[in-house]
C-alpha cells in the first residue's frame, strides 16, 4: 500500500516536508579533545531539543550530556578529554555559570566556584588540567577575565583583566603561560585590538590596527600554535580590505603575512602538528577549504562539493572533517577520508530547491541576493524577503529549513546580503554606520525592484520577514516603506531602539554605540531615525511578531512598547510570546513558530490578481 493509501486507511495525515526538515535529527561538527582525539563532543536535536552529546570514537558509544527544557549548545571538552564543560543559563537568557561533568558521565558540578553568574566572554582550558581562563561580561563590571592557576587552585579565580568596553578570552598558549585577549578599549565594538598577557595579568605584547578607534581595521584571535614552547599566534586581520590570516610571534614580535591570493574572506586554524594551516575561504555566499603548508608556502585545495562549509577541523591523522550543505541538500559531516563522520539515525530531512544568484546595482554598490522559487514556477509569485540577522552575518548557499518551508507553500524567497553583511569585504560590512537600518533597507529596496520588474515577484504580495536584526529591519521597513509591503513577520526584533538599548546586554550596548555614534542621550536624533517605534503610526500592513520573554538581546519590554502602539491605533497585528530567549532550541517550539507565520500569511496576504 502506498504511503498515501496507508494514510487514508488509518485516517492519519502525512507529516509535510517542511516539518520533516525541522524534525529530522541533526548533528554539529564534532569537537575533539586535543590530547585525547578519540573523545568528541557534538550538539544534536535527536530528542527534540538541541543538547550536548559525548562520543567515544574508539567504542562508538554516544551519550546525552545535558537535558534542559530550553536546550544547551555551549560546551567545551578539556584538552585531556576528561571533562565536558557546559554553560548553564536560565531559560535562554544567556546569563549563567560554567558547569562541568566527567566525560564518562556523572553529576554536574560548578566548574569555577567563586565566580557569580554573567554573560560568557570566552573560555580557555590549559593542557595541564589546572589552568582555567574565564571571560565574563556584566552590566555592573563590564568585561573581566579571571584565571584559576594550577599552582594555587584553592585560591580561586583571580581577576587579571577589567574594562568597561567589550573584551573576551581569545586563546591560551600550549604551555598555559600566555592569554590572548580581544578587546575594544578604544570604543569601537566592531573592530578589536589584541593584547597578550601572562597569568598574573601583566602585558607581554600588543597588536592594534584600530589607530585608537580612528581607523576601521580589526583583528581576531585564531589560535596559538599547538606545539610546546611555540609562541606563534594565528591572527585574523583586515589590512587589505577583507579578513585574512597572519602569524604573529609573541616572543620576537615578528609578523608573517600570508598572501594567499584568495578573493574572499579567509579564516584559518592550525593543523595539530603546527606544520600547516587549514584555510576556510568564503566568497559570494559559498565556502571552500585549502591546506597551506608553512614550510613550502604551498596552498592546496581540499575537494569539497559546491555549497557552504560551515565548520572544519583537521584531525591528528591529517584528515579534515567538515560540515557541508547547500540550499538544496541538508547538512552532513564529511571527512576528506571519504567517510560520513557522524550520521544521525532516523528520519532524513527532505531536500529543497537550489538558490539562484542575483546581482543588483544598489545605492552603495552591487548587492548580492539569493533567490529560491518553487520548482517549475514562473511568476509573478507571492514573495518573502527573508532578511538575515546580525547584522554582521550573511546568507549563503546553505540548507535552511525556514526558507524551504515558504518555497513548499508556493512562495518565492529572496535573501539579500545588504550593506553591513559579512563576506563582501570590510567596506561593505563597515558601511553600516549612523543611518543604521535605513542603509540596509535601501539595498533591500533595490533587490525588491528587480524582483518585481523581472516578473518574479507579485508587487501586491510582498512579505518582509526576518529574525533578530532581520526582525528589526522588518518593523523598520513596514514603517518607512508602508506602501510597499503587504505583510510583515518579525521574530525577536528590535522594535523600540531606545528602550532596547537600555535593557539589552552590555556587549550589545557597546555595538549600538559604535553603530550610531553614541548613546540615546548623546545622539537622540540617530536613535529616533533608526527606531521602528518612530514610524509605527505609518504601518499599514498586518504585522506578526514573535518574542522570547527571556531575551537579553532584543528584550521584551521594548517589543511590548511597539505592540501597545499598534494596538492603540487598531492596527492588524498578532503577537506570540514564548518562554525562552533569543530564539528557541526546542524543535516543537520552532515548528510552532513557523506554522503560526505560515498561517498568518495565508489569512492576511491578498489573493492573487485575476
Amino acid at each position: 500500500m502506498s504511503e498515501t493509501g496507508a494514510e487514508k486507511a488509518t485516517g492519519k495525515q502525512a507529516m509535510p516536508d517542511w516539518e520533516k526538515r525541522f524534525r529530522a535529527p541533526r548533528v554539529s561538527l564534532p569537537d575533539w579533545a586535543e590530547d585525547a582525539p578519540r573523545r568528541s563532543l557534538f550538539v544534536s536535536n535527536a530528542t527534540g531539543t538541541y543538547e550536548l552529546y559525548a562520543w567515544d570514537r574508539e567504542t562508538g558509544a554516544q551519550r546525552q550530556v545535558t537535558d534542559r527544557p530550553n536546550g544547551t549548545t555551549d560546551g567545551v571538552l578539556s584538552p585531556d578529554g576528561e571533562w565536558i564543560w557546559w554553560f548553564d543559563d536560565k531559560d535562554g537568557d544567556e546569563f549563567g555559570v560554567w558547569r562541568r561533568q566527567p566525560f564518562a558521565g556523572g553529576p554536574d558540578e560548578p566548574a569555577v566556584p567563586g565566580l557569580d553568574a554573567s554573560y560568557p566572554a570566552g573560555l580557555a582550558l590549559g593542557r595541564d588540567g589546572g589552568t582555567v581562563v574565564v571571560g565574563r561580561s556584566t552590566d555592573e563590571d563590564g568585561s573581566t577575565i579571571h584565571v584559576v592557576r594550577p599552582d594555587a587552585p584553592d585560591a580561586g579565580p583571580a581577576e587579571v583583566y577589567r574594562h568597561r568596553e567589550s573584551a573576551g578570552v581569545g586563546d591560551l598558549s600550549h604551555d598555559g603561560s600566555l592569554i590572548a585577549v580581544e578587546h575594544t578599549e578604544h570604543g569601537d565594538a566592531m573592530h578589536s585590538a589584541l593584547r597578550v598577557i601572562r597569568l598574573d595579568g601583566s602585558t607581554v605584547a600588543e597588536l592594534d590596527d584600530t589607530g585608537g578607534g580612528t581607523v576601521e581595521l580589526g583583528l581576531e584571535v585564531l589560535g596559538f600554535a599547538p606545539v610546546e614552547g611555540d609562541t606563534r599566534l594565528l591572527v585574523g586581520h583586515q589590512r587589505r580590505g577583507r579578513w585574512e590570516p597572519m602569524i604573529w610571534d609573541i616572543a620576537s614580535g615578528e609578523e608573517s603575512d600570508l598572501v594567499l591570493g584568495l578573493p574572499g574572506d579567509v579564516s584559518a586554524e592550525w593543523y595539530p602538528d603546527g606544520s600547516a594551516l587549514l584555510i576556510a575561504h568564503g566568497f559570494e555566499a559559498r565556502g571552500e577549504l585549502f591546506r597551506y603548508d608553512l614550510a613550502s608556502r604551498e596552498l592546496t585545495r581540499i575537494d569539497t562539493p559546491p555549497g557552504s562549509v560551515s565548520g572544519a577541523t583537521a584531525r591528528p591523522d591529517g584528515a579534515v572533517e567538515y560540515m557541508w550543505s547547500s540550499a538544496a541538500e541538508p547538512p552532513v559531516v564529511r571527512s576528506t577520508s571519504g567517510d560520513v563522520v557522524l550520521d544521525p539515525p532516523g528520519m532524513k530531512a527532505p531536500g529543497s530547491v537550489p538558490v539562484e544568484d542575483v546581482w543588483v546595482e544598489g545605492p552603495g554598490g552591487r548587492v548580492h541576493a539569493l533567490v529560491q522559487r518553487p520548482a517549475g514556477a514562473t511568476g509573478p509569485l507571492p514573495t518573502v524577503f527573508e532578511v538575515h540577522g546580525g547584522p554582521t552575518w550573511h546568507d549563503s548557499d546553505s540548507f535552511a529549513a525556514g526558507p524551504a518551508a515558504w518555497v513548499d507553500h508556493g512562495y518565492a524567497v529572496v535573501r539579500v546580503n545588504y550593506r553591513g553583511s559579512t563576506g563582501y569585504g570590510r567596506e561593505w560590512t563597515d558601511a553600516l554606520k549612523h543611518r543604521v537600518g535605513l542603509i540596509e533597507l535601501e539595498d533591500i529596496a533595490a533587490v525588491r525592484e528587480w524582483a518585481v520588474t523581472s516578473g518574479l515577484a507579485d508587487p501586491d504580495r510582498l512579505v518582509l520577514a526576518g529574525g533578530s536584526w532581520g526582525g528589526y529591519l522588518t518593523l523598520l521597513g513596514l514603517g518607512t516603506q508602508p506602501d510597499v509591503w503587504a505583510l510583515g513577520l518579525a521574530a525577536v526584533p528590535v522594535a523600540d531602539y531606545v528602550t532596547a538599548y537600555h535593557d539589552e546586554m552590555e556587549a550589545l550596548k557597546a555595538m549600538d554605540r559604535t553603530l550610531l555614534g553614541g548613546t540615546p542621550e548623546e545622539v537622540p536624533e540617530r536613535f529616533a531615525a533608526s527606531s521602528p517605534l518612530t514610524y509605527v503610526d505609518q504601518v499599514k500592513a498586518p504585522v506578526y511578531i514573535s518574542a522570547g520573554v527571556n531575551d537579553p538581546r532584543c528584550p521584551i519590554r521594548q517589543i511590548d512598547n511597539y505592540v501597545d502602539r499598534l494596538a492603540a491605533r487598531g492596527a492588524v497585528h498578532e503577537v506570540y510570546r514564548y518562554d525562552a530567549g533569543h530564539g528557541s532550541l526546542v524543535v516543537d517550539e520552532r515548528i510552532k513558530q513557523v506554522s503560526l507565520e505560515l498561517d498568518f500569511a495565508a489569512r492576511h496576504l491578498p489573493p492573487a490578481a485575476g
